[in-house]
């Protein structure tokens, strides 16, 4: 068995030098740092462009003033305390405040201040929600990360959604594969409390978050294996991130390596414009290219991934690209007269999200609220 330290401050990454700690202390101070021994020890210390360096340790960079801290805007969402419900038949629970790690990148790093309420530990008034709400048939455990909880806090919530009729999947947001494959490998009693909620004909869906080739080691594999073994479909989403996997060779490996293991690429995300993330986020022409591009050096099972940004008024995929337009398409809609609504915008390489972009029946506007020239405008029907 293989116990995994918790690191929360810089002055216990030894790796680091005093120089760099006091360089970093006022980032650490406005987004929190965690991170454990074993995804550091994943770093190769002498390249400071080392993709999982970049994934973890704080950068000064992240102070560049930009975006908003909820930039697809999940406040408009709470139904119940800790629960969202955006589309149709999907629920969210947002059951826990803690991750493995803190991905510097991450879009909900709100949950991880002191004055934030969003996850909930007594999740009864989402399920209760849930329950009385028949058109539900998905619901999402996230936060956080839910497998840093407790097996038996997690049995609890499982127990109590399979006991609603209408929910036929139940799926839990991890990076804990990445992070510490070692709450899986060395934890029995979390993979058969997996194997009695994901039965036949009602499955527990796994979505990993594998960002970089390099998070794929034996030990990775191996969790991901034993998670298959005891019933659970998994897959992975992650966002293109600048200078970390949006070289088209880095990211077709990765969608290659997923493949291979039973672990098919499901969602790549545009990075959303939240605050800190200026460093981490690309244009959206320069993501879809690298995604495009790795696309065309992987086979079938790797194709089927999407590339999407989470937009406050849904989930918007980004289907073509000409010289001069960008389109786009809804794939899932807060609204429904959204729904597979298509949409055409004139093609700027500057742009970065929905907000940004200009539809082609429409005139340039002056800045978007993430700093950019158009606001926020949708495409002809």
């Amino acid at each position: 068995m293989s116990r995994t330290k918790y690191i929360r401050r810089l002055d216990q990454v030894d790796q680091l030098t005093d120089g760099e700690r006091l360089r970093l202390a006022k980032v650490v101070e406005k987004y929190k740092f965690r991170a454990n021994d074993y995804y550091l020890g994943l770093i190769d210390w002498d390249d400071p462009e080392d993709p999982i360096r970049r994934i973890i340790i704080p950068d000064t960079g992240e102070l560049i003033q930009w975006g908003d801290l909820d930039a697809s805007d999940e406040d408009a969402n709470y139904v119940a305390p800790g629960c969202q419900h955006k589309y149709p038949h999907t629920a969210l629970l947002l059951c826990n405040e803690v991750c493995g790690a803190y991905c510097r990148f991450c879009f909900r790093k709100r949950l991880f201040m002191d004055e934030n309420d969003e996850a909930v530990i007594d999740v009864s008034e989402g399920i209760e929600y849930i329950r009385r709400t028949p058109r539900i048939t998905n619901v999402l455990l996230t936060g956080g990360d839910p497998l840093l909880m407790s097996t038996r806090r997690l049995d609890d919530i499982l127990k109590r959604l399979r006991r609603i009729d209408h929910v036929g999947i139940i799926r839990i947001g991890t990076k804990m594969p990445a992070v510490n494959p070692f709450r899986i490998i060395d934890n029995p009693d979390l993979l058969e409390m997996l194997s009695r909620y994901s039965t036949r004909h009602k499955r527990v869906y796994i979505m990993t978050h594998f960002n970089v080739p390099q998070e794929l080691t034996e030990a990775a594999v191996q969790a991901c294996d034993m998670l298959r073994g005891a019933g659970v479909i998994c897959a992975n989403q992650t966002p293109l991130l600048r200078g970390i996997n949006d070289d088209p060779c880095r990211l077709a490996e990765l969608m290659r390596r997923l493949s291979f293991i039973g672990v098919p690429p499901y969602y790549f995300f545009q990075c959303r414009p939240t605050e800190g993330n200026k460093i981490y986020d690309l244009p959206l022409v320069d993501s879809y290219m690298a995604f495009v591009k790795a696309k065309k050096q992987v086979s079938g099972l790797a194709k089927r991934a999407r590339y999407v940004m989470s937009d406050a008024s849904g989930k918007i995929e980004m289907v073509g690209l000409t010289r001069h337009h960008i389109y786009m398409r809804y794939h899932r809609a807060k609204l429904e007269t959204d729904e597979e609504r298509f949409m055409i915008f004139h093609r700027d390489d500057d742009a970065y999200w929905l907000d940004d972009l200009v539809p082609v029946d429409r005139a340039p506007h002056p800045v978007s609220r993430f700093g950019h020239r158009p606001t926020h405008a949708l495409g002809p029907e």
